[in-house]
């Protein structure tokens, strides 16, 4: 099938190993269940698409196709053809009918992106084509057809679009306060969408080794020589259960603006799913299939992804989280705990020997 969607004998070809293909995968299967239970809401609501996409015509979309077009590199046969293929063979293991158009941009840092609102765009970076070896690209690409087959390139395009709104309306108070609000809103979900399209990567490139490789030169550059999985996994750990209570508040805050969780703990959660029963029985043929996602019951999504965030809060080792688990446990103490917690927010206490008040020396 080509970029236009028609026929093409080049959709069938197998990548350079034998992969597992998924014919039908619902994107029920890898969503976090967090962008799940969202996402499940939001297409049992009678209409939503055609208010939200009504709502969105202001947006620049054709601006955005044509952009593309003219100031980047179209990927095909004859244009960046081992990314043409790698595209070819995600579509083909994930069974997207329609293989979404392909850009690379000129762009030193390493990114990319699906957006679109009526069909999605992908675009990926000089960067990030310059950084990464064929099987790591190989979970990128999957990574943001991932994105395609869920749907995300819609809200990911309204992310973008407001967040330039919310810079040019800066100067009014309200108006900049009302958009802010959305956006954060948008980037908590989008946040929670990247840990959905990094396990469509791994599905797509079904080499844990190579997704956990890409996401450490995204941190590191391109320094493998100088870098262990296991060591920067390690960082993610000690990430999660480092610190105070303070630490706890200044990692929220660190998260708020950003639109990407952080590559330590991305790597950790794909880690994790790797590793896990619902990642095997994918690969063994169990997986829910698109022609069910119609009988999807919003209660149980929602359910699923209440019993997510309750295991994570309990498995947690971050101060603020092991707080919380304590507080749904009864645990006593509490108030003292908290007061630790935060005492390095305050002044220290004086030296012994001095006096409030008394002469330096």
């Amino acid at each position: 099938m080509s970029d236009d969607g028609h026929q093409h004998t080049g959709h069938e070809r197998v990548p350079s190993r034998q992969r597992r293909r998924f014919p039908g995968i619902s994107s029920r299967a890898y969503e976090h269940p967090a962008d799940r239970s969202a996402l499940v809401a939001l297409r049992k609501l009678s209409g939503f698409d055609t208010v939200f996409k009504a709502l969105s015509g202001l947006l620049p979309e054709r601006s955005l196709r044509l952009l593309f077009l003219s100031d980047s590199v179209r990927v095909s046969e004859r244009q960046f053809a081992h990314l043409h293929d790698m595209l070819l063979d995600a579509c083909y293991i994930l069974d997207l009918e329609k293989v979404p158009p392909m850009y690379v941009t000129q762009d030193p840092q390493p990114n990319a992106m699906c957006i679109g609102l009526d069909e999605p765009i992908i675009v990926v970076s000089t960067g990030l084509v310059e950084l990464l070896d064929e099987e790591e690209m190989r979970a990128v690409v999957g990574h943001e057809v991932g994105h395609a087959l869920s749907g995300h390139s819609v809200y990911r395009t309204i992310l973008l679009f407001l967040t330039s709104l919310a810079l040019r309306v800066a100067w009014i108070p309200l108006g900049n306060l009302a958009i802010m609000a959305i956006v954060t809103a948008l980037r908590e979900w989008f946040r929670k969408s990247e840990l959905s399209a990094d396990r469509a990567g791994l599905l797509v490139g079904q080499d844990v080794q190579a997704s956990m490789r890409g996401l450490m030169k995204i941190a590191g550059g391109n320094h493998l020589h100088e870098m262990n999985v296991d060591a920067f996994l390690e960082q993610a750990e000690e990430y999660d259960s480092g610190g105070d209570l303070r630490d706890s508040v200044l990692k929220i805050l660190n998260v708020l603006p950003r639109s990407h969780p952080f590559t330590t703990v991305r790597a950790a959660e794909l880690k994790k799913w790797a590793e896990s029963r619902d990642f095997q029985r994918i690969m063994d043929g169990h997986y829910p299939r698109r022609d069910e996602d119609k009988d999807t019951s919003v209660s149980d999504s929602f359910r699923e992804s209440a019993a997510s965030y309750a295991s994570d809060v309990k498995g947690s080792k971050d101060p603020l989280m092991k707080l919380v688990t304590d507080l749904a446990g009864g645990a006593g103490d509490l108030g003292g705990r908290v007061r630790r917690g935060f005492d390095g927010f305050r002044s220290p206490p004086p030296a012994q020997g001095d006096t409030p008040g008394g002469d330096e020396e």
